[in-house]
């Protein structure tokens, strides 16, 4: 799936202390080999060089819940 600047996504990554928090895209990088890597901004920091199977858009209950927080 290809997110775009702006997009609110749900970072799935275990390594990383943002796993299962909504993000937004702020950056998007192509790298040599034509692929897609994001940078996700978090209320509390960002993860660089996500890349989009570590992604999924977020729902509408999931922008609640963030917004909230």
């Amino acid at each position: 799936m290809e997110f775009d600047e702006g997009d609110a996504v749900v970072l799935h990554d275990k390594h990383s202390e943002f796993d299962g928090q909504v993000g937004k895209i702020t950056q998007v990088i192509e790298t040599m080999f034509g692929d897609e890597q994001y940078v996700v901004s978090f209320d509390e920091g960002q993860e660089v060089g996500i890349s989009p199977d570590q992604l999924d858009a977020a729902d509408d209950d999931e922008l609640d819940d963030a917004d909230e927080e």
